[in-house]
């Protein structure tokens, strides 16, 4: 990916892909991410189906190369995977839109991460940042005799049931350990997913408990499980993924602010593309296996491409006109979370690093722009905001005025 205008313009002679439908695909080359999603859109699959399916069950999730249209769903997850500082994405959208679908899809995507062989998740980034007292003694031995203490592994995508528990969700009593009449903790949901992707189906449906904890976790990257005498202190980094249909209530502001990227996911207009959404959806039905082949060399394409622009993403910087005209617009907008910036410049990085570039530009911040900014403004903030300004003013004048008065009595 180095063509900055593919980003936008994907090239119409390129060929991404075998002609026969029989054959898997083949990727030969791409500019950007935007020509690898806009090729793998229009591609040509068999939608043959066969009968020797030996009914066994697998867990297989949809290509997402396999998603017809929803470009802007498709950029956001992908830009999230880049950068997980984004903070996420909310999909928003009526049944039927492949919200779900898509997320689920990211599984063959993730990148591999660092995980600790210790239990109590000592990482040599530990050590590095605040010495050897930050890991466990046996951590500290292994480390000094030169033993790893971890180990490279394929991210994860980590879904929290809507039927979860809050004990699920934290973390609590090992019920097991305890037939033995033994204390003992477990983990929950929340430490399972860290480094990992938490997906969160209609998380304006879940209980405020459980939306509480959640917000703790992403806030501090950590959380205390506390039951009886003992208490535990686990890893909680994720990328949070959520899905909602507005028609059944609104999302809590304060999880709303937690995700970075919000995509209002529409239907496919173009009848072509409702019809090739509907081949690939009986495609894979009738045979998953046989359809995530035919995309799998597209696929470990993409996520070679998001392993490549993770690693660029540390040299991407901001020119100072380009971060003023962000804060420009977030000011127009009268935006008061300062999760705005975060979102809105690290969403454009990630854009930049995409496009094998450096350096931001406009085109990226207009890009990124809508998904990262909308529904962050609140109505009753700013009249409550404007309330008591119009009141501070109100004391302030009244005080001016007493004073005013007290020194002509003194004089």
């Amino acid at each position: 990916m180095n063509n900055k205008d593919s980003l936008s313009s994907p090239n119409p002679d390129a060929e991404l892909y075998q002609s026969d439908p029989d054959k898997p695909t083949e990727p030969v080359g791409v500019r950007s991410l935007q020509e690898l999603l806009e090729r793998a859109t229009h591609q040509p699959i068999d939608t043959h189906t066969t009968k020797d399916d030996p009914g066994i069950a697998e867990p297989n999730a949809f290509p997402f190369l396999g998603i017809v249209g929803q470009e802007d769903m498709k950029l956001a997850l992908l830009l999230s995977m880049i950068n997980p500082i984004i903070g996420g994405v909310l999909l928003i959208g009526p049944r039927g839109t492949a919200k779900t679908t898509a997320a689920r899809s990211l599984l063959d995507l993730l990148p591999d991460v660092e995980r600790s062989l210790c239990q109590y998740g000592c990482l040599p980034k530990d050590i590095e940042s605040a010495g050897i007292s930050a890991v466990c003694p046996n951590c500290a031995k292994n480390f000094g005799e030169n033993k790893p203490v971890s180990r490279m592994e394929r991210a994860h995508l980590v879904e929290l049931p809507l039927n979860a528990r809050l004990e699920d969700v934290i973390g609590g009593i090992d019920d097991r350990a305890s037939i033995h009449h033994r204390l003992r903790l477990k983990r929950g949901i929340l430490a399972q997913a860290d480094q990992n992707v938490l997906y969160i189906d209609e998380v304006n449906l879940l209980p405020d408990e459980i939306v509480d904890a959640i917000l703790d976790a992403a806030a501090m990257g950590i959380y205390t499980v506390r039951r009886g005498p003992m208490s535990a202190t686990y890893r909680a980094n994720f990328t949070l993924v959520g899905s909602m249909n507005p028609e059944e209530g609104n999302l809590r502001p304060q999880i709303l602010d937690r995700f970075g990227l919000r995509v209002i996911v529409h239907g496919l207009d173009d009848p072509k593309d409702r019809l090739n959404a509907y081949q690939r959806a009986v495609a894979f039905r009738s045979n998953p296996l046989k359809l995530i082949s035919q995309y799998k060399q597209a696929t470990e394409q993409l996520r070679n491409e998001i392993i490549i622009s993770r690693n660029r993403l540390s040299n991407v910087t901001i020119p100072e006109e380009i971060s003023t005209a962000g804060l420009m617009l977030i000011h127009k907008l009268e935006i008061e979370s300062l999760r705005a910036e975060i979102t809105l410049f690290e969403a454009a990085r990630a854009h930049a690093a995409a496009d094998d570039r450096t350096e931001v530009d406009m085109e990226d911040i207009q890009r990124v722009a809508a998904m990262a900014l909308r529904l962050r403004k609140s109505p009753f903030i700013g009249d409550y905001l404007h309330k008591r300004t119009s009141e501070d003013q109100n004391v302030t004048s009244m005080m001016e005025t007493i004073l005013a008065m007290t020194k002509r009595k003194d004089h």
